[in-house]
């Protein structure tokens, strides 16, 4: 059992590091872009994570979430949930993939947002270089151990221990167990004290009998 419980608590602790990692890559620097038009300056732009790959944050937030029902799931909601671990961290891949293949694409965002261009291509042909920092190789790790570690909750999650109910059990047993006592003795009183009515009474007093005496 102690054995079953470090397994999930493994588990456990591992997508919650991964989809940490993931969030704290989201907000550092992707792409350093250097930007050039015709009869302008020279732009030097930082691109984050935010604006490279900004599905990754919901990502990891969901990766985050989804740690803490692994805590309480039972073994068939504990399937869905490695199934959809293994999603997630294959879209986090996935967005640290693009982002790192197609920089120039990737910082479309931010430099529309410095230089007012629009449009993929004309964006694409602004920019003359696009150098990659480690983020989004870090990312891409991230995203690689969230999928392992929803792999490794189907392959183990039916070993795992799950919530108890014992306390709860016990109190309704001893609450039942109650129940049944005050009804045996309801019984047993009513079975000890048979119903007297008023007829008997006279009888019992034309016979000198005290009425309030038990029988």
């Amino acid at each position: 059992m102690a054995s079953a419980r470090r397994l999930k608590l493994g588990h456990i602790l591992v997508v919650l590091a991964a989809s940490g990692l993931a969030l704290l890559a989201w907000t550092q620097v992707w792409v350093n872009v250097i930007v050039e038009q015709s009869g302008s300056a020279v732009h030097s732009l930082e691109v984050s994570g935010s604006t490279a790959a900004p599905g990754v944050t919901a990502l990891a937030l969901a990766g985050l979430a989804l740690a803490g029902a692994l805590s309480i799931a039972g073994p068939g909601i504990r399937v869905v949930l490695g199934l959809l671990q293994v999603l997630l961290g294959f879209s986090v891949c996935l967005s640290a993939i693009l982002a790192v293949t197609d920089p120039a694409a990737a910082s479309a965002g931010a430099v529309t947002d410095a230089t007012g261009i629009s449009g993929a291509d004309s964006v694409v042909d602004t920019v003359a270089s696009a150098a990659v920092t480690p983020w989004p190789f870090i990312a891409l790790l991230a995203g690689v151990v969230m999928g392992g570690a929803g792999v490794g909750v189907l392959v183990t999650s039916r070993r795992w221990p799950g919530p108890t109910s014992r306390y709860q059990a016990v109190r309704f047993e001893a609450a039942e167990s109650a129940e049944a006592t005050d009804a045996g003795d309801s019984d047993a009183a009513d079975v000890s004290a048979p119903e007297r009515d008023a007829i008997d009474d006279w009888d019992g007093l034309s016979r000198g009998e005290d009425p309030t005496t038990p029988q």
